[in-house]
């Protein structure tokens, strides 16, 4: 049997794994309007269901890996999904029409949603308390830095080659992926600790998560905030390069926010075993609504016309705060059921993508040439995430012990 990976290694590997959405996402983010031209998309919020067809398959692919790791083994489970990744960028970079590109896309997603679990779910195995967040904590932190290369990677194949040069780069990133994967990281799923793929155990595993009152909470805090994100993925390509025209600057400007971000998750990890999950969580989620709800009422006082430097500076500090959020209330959802953790993983993932999805698509689609849709979003979910922890923290004593502060 293997060794079980050094500490460093492993963070680095999950978070090269659970980068592969987002690099399919940000890479391809500069591209969206050549896409959309290619392909014969007619209107410009349209080419958005690029982005929203492959967190479709995200949401619902996670419900599958989640059963099948707890059955099979962790490493079944994430060839599985990094085989129908592969394959979903191939039709993409093949597309001959929109459909064809969403069909792709959506594959895509489905495939992306077996790291994603599997990664939870090996954390989980390795992991616990505010251990487990801290390690979130430094993955989530490496992770982001995928947001501040991936545009401009896309951007410089786009010069080059295309957009169909674009899925061959997440091929070869996928593939280097897969062989490290393969190569290095062991079966953690002990045989004592398989669950069996019954409607029963099934059935009673997701009883167990949806009847914990705390755990929900913090599924649903996860999924409202994390709308706001997406609505700023669907909307960033717009924001900046039509309504600003920063042209080939998209990149840079998306990295910026993006290193806040990663601050702020670096951060988050020294602190969080002296503060506690969900006192850090909280502070960021009542700073990202005081900043949004006070930058919106001043865009709505210029009728939204805000200068760039403006909404770079609110998308920096937003993002840090969002930095003391993510990795905070997944572990607090995730942290009772370490007993099912595939599972776990794959109906918290699956909830909380698609809540996020079909707000995120919301805010997109009200896109209007101004960020106030997008600002707005940020000042709603953020208080509405609030409700949803605090709603999370009236649970019974039992649910809140793992969670105290």
């Amino acid at each position: 049997m293997k060794k079980e990976l050094p500490a460093r290694e492993f963070a680095l590997l999950i978070a090269m794994l659970t980068a592969m959405a987002a690099m399919a996402i940000d890479a391809m983010l500069p591209a969206l309007g050549e896409i959309g031209s290619e392909l014969g998309v007619v209107r410009e919020n349209n080419r958005q269901l690029v982005i929203s067809a492959l967190f479709l398959g995200l949401a619902l692919g996670q419900i599958v890996y989640g059963p099948l790791s707890d059955r099979f083994g962790r490493k079944p489970g994430m060839y599985i999904g990094l085989g129908l990744f592969l394959l979903g960028s191939v039709l993409s970079m093949a597309a001959w029409s929109y459909p064809a590109m969403l069909a792709g896309r959506f594959l895509q997603g489905v495939g992306a949603a077996g790291p994603r679990i599997v990664c939870l779910a090996l954390i989980r195995d390795r992991y616990e308390g505010r251990e487990m967040a801290r390690v979130m904590s430094f993955i989530f932190a490496v992770f982001v830095i995928v947001p501040t290369v991936a545009p401009a990677l896309g951007q410089v194949i786009l010069l080059i080659s295309g957009w169909r040069a674009i899925f061959g780069a997440l091929l070869a990133f996928a593939t280097a992926g897969l062989v490290w994967f393969a190569i290095r990281q062991p079966e953690t799923l002990t045989p004592e600790r398989q669950v069996p793929l019954s409607f029963g155990p099934l059935a009673a595993a997701v009883g167990e998560v949806a009847g914990h009152r705390t755990a929900v909470g913090y599924m649903v805090a996860a999924g409202l905030v994390f709308g706001g994100f997406l609505g700023y993925l669907n909307s960033a390509q717009q924001i900046f390069q039509e309504q600003f025209q920063v042209g080939v600057l998209f990149p840079a400007y998306f990295a910026a926010m993006s290193l806040a971000f990663a601050l702020a998750s670096y951060l988050n990890g020294q602190l969080v075993v002296r503060h506690g999950m969900r006192r850090l969580a909280i502070r960021g989620l009542q700073a990202l609504s005081l900043l949004s709800a006070g930058f919106l009422a001043a865009l709505i006082q210029i009728d939204g016309a805000a200068p760039l430097w403006t909404f770079v500076l609110w998308g920096m500090a937003a993002f840090f705060c969002l930095g003391s959020v993510f990795g905070n209330v997944h572990s607090l959802a995730m942290e009772p059921f370490g007993h099912i953790a595939g599972i776990a993983a794959a109906l918290i993932g699956t909830v909380t993508t698609l809540l996020s999805m079909l707000l995120g698509g919301l805010i997109g689609q009200f896109y209007d040439g101004t960020v106030v849709p997008l600002v707005g979003g940020f000042a709603i979910l953020g208080l509405a995430s609030l409700g949803a922890m605090s709603w999370a923290g009236r649970g019974s004593k039992a649910e809140q012990q793992w969670s105290a502060p």
